[in-house]
């Protein structure tokens, strides 16, 4: 409880400086870089209480500034004397036995590696180094970061293997690791972690995104613009219906869109573009009453656009585009005007459409998607007790 607060009050601290500004999608808080402070105001001239647990911050954060080669903010330059809690980007708990409890360097634009000797500062709640130039991998010693909650490295120059460390750390809800180097499978404990917010784009992520996937409690989750293949896992349908946002986007993805997809009536970002997904759209999207953005362009999708997917009450922005779509209802016309893109289709009387060779053959056409059962008109209410009766699965047979 007493961590819990005291991220809190960071996060008001953070707000109070000039150069505040938000570095995330809706969650998490990434500011610029002020002097640290905390709950009784250890100044730069305050000495430091006897014994207190600010010797080992000292330890740590003296290695890792040997560690920085590149510092042109000049922020290093507070870095001197023992009294931690005077540097700029160090925030501070002073209430009783002083601790680190926060390290905010976004912008710094600091050049050199994260050393072992972070995990010192045991007691940090958030540790936000985002829009940097560090490099090498994450060290195994962050499992020390026992009650660490945010953790955004995003934007840096990191690299190696998904940092399986992070799933090590008890109190992590919000982890950032997009637009760096790391390669390689994502671990399946991943999506068994309560973590509120994953961020893992631009990277280079490969293989198939784990079965697991439906065990996460995340509101967002943005896993664009890697190299993950294979379908999109049935699981999906079983996720936590608070799921706001999910960005699948530029990816090698194949197979169908699970007709689970409609139990998350808070949904507001859906983005499966640049992929390769085949087969009909699931009529479960009706259900998707909060979405405002649904991106489904660049993919071999086909069939027709429903009018109940185009009647959506809080749709801003439906694209449909490069696909193999072969008409829509006349409520869609009401969308061109709201950023309707349906370009480079098959839909029969209408401009910038595929040429006629190319809507012969539908790509993947004898694949099955095999769907649950709905009723007629869909009540959309029902579909997460139904879909934990059942799992959905790709089946290719002979014909259609």
């Amino acid at each position: 409880m007493q961590k819990t607060m005291i991220l809190s009050i960071l996060h008001i601290l953070l707000l109070l400086f000039p150069n505040a500004a938000k570095a995330s999608i809706g969650i998490g808080i990434g500011v610029g870089i002020g002097i640290g402070t905390g709950n009784g105001g250890v100044g730069a001239n305050t000495p430091l209480p006897s014994g207190s647990n600010l010797n080992n911050a000292y330890t740590a954060l003296q290695a890792w500034k040997t560690s920085i080669t590149d510092d042109p903010l000049k922020i290093l330059d507070t870095w001197i004397g023992s009294n931690v809690c005077s540097y700029k980007g160090i925030f501070c708990d002073t209430s009783e036995t002083p601790f680190v409890a926060g390290i905010d360097l976004n912008h710094a634009n600091l050049q050199g590696t994260l050393v072992k000797e972070l995990s010192l500062l045991s007691d940090i709640t958030l540790l936000h180094l985002n829009s940097n130039k560090f490099s090498g991998t994450v060290p195994d010693t962050f499992k020390d970061f026992t009650f660490l909650q945010e953790l955004d490295l995003s934007n840096n120059q990191l690299s190696g293997s998904f940092p399986t460390v992070t799933l090590d750390m008890p109190s992590l809800v919000y982890l950032d690791l997009r637009f760096n180097n790391f390669k390689g499978s994502l671990p399946e404990e991943l999506f068994n972690k309560k973590l509120d917010a994953i961020f893992l784009n631009n990277n280079q992520f490969s293989g198939e995104i784990p079965q697991s996937f439906g065990n996460s409690p995340a509101s967002v989750i943005n896993l664009a613009n890697n190299k993950l293949s294979g379908n999109i896992p049935a699981s999906f349908g079983f996720m936590s219906s608070k799921l706001k946002e999910i960005l699948f986007l530029n990816n090698q993805l194949t197979g169908c869109i699970p007709q689970g997809v409609g139990i998350f009536t808070e949904m507001q970002v859906l983005d499966v573009s640049f992929n390769s997904l085949v087969g009909h759209l699931p009529d479960t999207i009706s259900c998707l009453q909060d979405i405002e953005v649904l991106n489904l362009g660049h993919n071999k999708l086909s069939g027709d656009i429903s009018d109940v997917i185009c009647s959506l009450r809080s749709l801003l922005n439906l694209t449909v585009a490069y696909n193999f779509f072969s008409g829509f209802s006349q409520e869609c016309s009401r969308l061109f005007n709201i950023g309707f893109d349906f370009t480079d289709n098959c839909i029969p009387g209408r401009n910038m459409q595929r040429p006629s060779p190319e809507c012969s053959v539908i790509p993947d056409v004898n694949l099955n998607c095999l769907r649950i059962p709905t009723p007629k008109p869909l009540v959309c209410g029902t579909l997460a007790s139904r879909a934990s009766n059942f799992k959905y699965t790709n089946i290719h047979s002979s014909s259609p």
